[in-house]
């Protein structure tokens, strides 16, 4: 049994982007939470008590989101209260808060993204989709640190030679806008350079070899078929109109049914497979280990 994060990264990217997708493109409540409840689930899992700050500053957020709408929409017609001369209705709150529940959400999915899909496994997903996208991906990400250690040599020669100085802001204005323009130069030399070496080097004369090291393997297809499965159950039970939810201009809802209810709970099966997978993999190794 594998960990979340070592099967194939087209099988992660398909799940991740599955998950959101429904989260951004839906406005049920009941997905929103579940949506932002899977995210944070995943979060701790994979990170445990680390990055205290980040939930400070997504609960930050969360209020912050939830509180602009009802202070800049004044739509509904349930009256809270009044705040100079502007009703606070308790629809604009209620629609503060399910949006800021799916942008916290989605923040909390792609933060996991970005730590388990590192630079060589969206450049695997890129060969996969378009060869020259991951050209392209591949040299960006290549010229990244080239540009930060170039910079940081230019400006030290700057310095050296009397050229930089940060004594006002008119100094340092020019300095910096010297230290830019010496760099576009650089890069469209490098750059030139760089397409000689591949035309050189017989670039597109030939058919395109890929290097793969990641295999697609029976339970990459087990977890790609559960997520398409579990995605198509969630689409139906939005298709079938029962999952309804509006806030304006009163609080209206449609009744689930049995494909709703369905459609709800394969999303949060959807949602929480990868704590499961994680949870598994846990027990799993306790167990082992405590046969040593």
């Amino acid at each position: 049994m594998r960990s979340f994060q070592e099967f194939n990264p087209i099988v992660i990217a398909v799940y991740f982007f599955s998950v959101t997708g429904v989260a951004m493109f839906s406005s049920y409540p009941p997905f929103m939470a579940v949506s932002l409840l899977g995210g944070i689930a995943l979060y701790l899992v994979r990170n445990g008590r680390r990055h205290a700050r980040s939930h400070f500053f997504f609960l930050l957020l969360f209020l912050i989101l939830a509180a602009a709408n009802p202070l800049m929409s004044h739509n509904g017609v349930t009256v809270l209260f009044i705040m100079n001369d502007n009703p606070i209705t308790l629809e604009a709150l209620l629609y503060g808060i399910n949006s800021a529940a799916m942008i916290i959400g989605v923040l909390y999915w792609f933060r996991s993204f970005t730590q388990i899909m590192t630079s060589e496994k969206l450049l695997y997903v890129a060969g996969a989709l378009s060869p020259k996208l991951s050209l392209i991906l591949s040299m960006a990400i290549r010229f990244v640190p080239l540009f930060n250690r170039q910079s940081k040599r230019v400006k030290d020669t700057q310095t050296a030679m009397g050229l930089f100085r940060d004594d006002n802001v008119v100094d340092d204005i020019r300095g910096r806008m010297r230290i830019f323009s010496i760099l576009v130069t650089w890069g469209l030399e490098n750059g030139i350079i760089t397409a000689d070496s591949m035309a050189a080097r017989g670039y597109g004369t030939g058919r395109r070899s890929q290097m793969k090291r990641f295999r697609f393997r029976r339970s990459d297809t087990a977890l790609l078929l559960t997520t398409f499965t579990l995605l198509g159950m969630t689409v139906a039970g939005v298709m079938a109109g029962g999952l309804t939810f509006s806030f304006y201009p009163a609080v209206k809802y449609g009744t689930p049914g049995i494909i709703g209810i369905c459609g709800i709970a394969a999303y949060s099966l959807l949602a929480l497979l990868p704590v499961i997978i994680e949870t598994e993999v846990s027990i799993k190794w306790r167990y082992l280990r405590s046969r040593i």
